[in-house]
């Protein structure tokens, strides 16, 4: 005898708790494998700074601030305020502008070392901009013993979108 569906069961009788009995283990056992983890966290890939490229996303990076210069300050109603700063970062390869946001602002400091992790590359009026949203997460570190190369900066490089029609 196979298994019915909840509504093949009904037409069939008016005594459906058979039948169904006999589905709810298979359901069960379903959820239990949805619930286990599938794999352990793995461990992050750290790139650097001059294999960034327009469009990309998800990038690890271990960086140093150059500098950092407040560009937008302003206040909400609801008193909360609105911060974005430009701060310059780089490491061994290179250099990049990253916009900071919020509570982000506080802790690019000049010559502090921060772990920039799941960050995406933006673009802004042709040039690349490096920015971490609410999905990845910005975290001060020991201070790292590269020093940065200052004139590979990646930011000044001017990019355009070309459209290409297929024929």
């Amino acid at each position: 005898m196979g298994i019915y569906t909840v509504a093949q069961t009904r037409r069939r009788n008016n005594r459906s708790t058979h039948h169904l009995s006999r589905i709810i283990p298979e359901t069960v056992n379903r959820k239990k494998e949805m619930a286990e983890p599938k794999s352990p966290m793995r461990k992050p890939v750290f790139t650097k700074v001059d294999s960034l490229r327009p469009g990309t996303s998800g990038h690890n990076l271990i960086v140093k601030v150059v500098s950092s210069k407040l560009v937008l300050q302003k206040g909400r109603p609801d008193d909360r305020q609105v911060r974005i700063a430009e701060c310059l970062v780089g490491d061994e390869t290179g250099t990049i502008l990253f916009t900071a946001r919020n509570n982000q602002v506080d802790q690019m400091k000049a010559d502090s070392t921060v772990i920039l992790r799941n960050a995406k590359i933006d673009m802004f009026k042709g040039s690349m901009r490096l920015a971490v949203d609410k999905w990845g997460r910005v975290e001060v570190t020991d201070p790292a013993t590269f020093i940065v190369k200052e004139y590979n900066n990646l930011s000044l490089v001017e990019y355009e979108l070309v459209n290409v029609m297929e024929e």
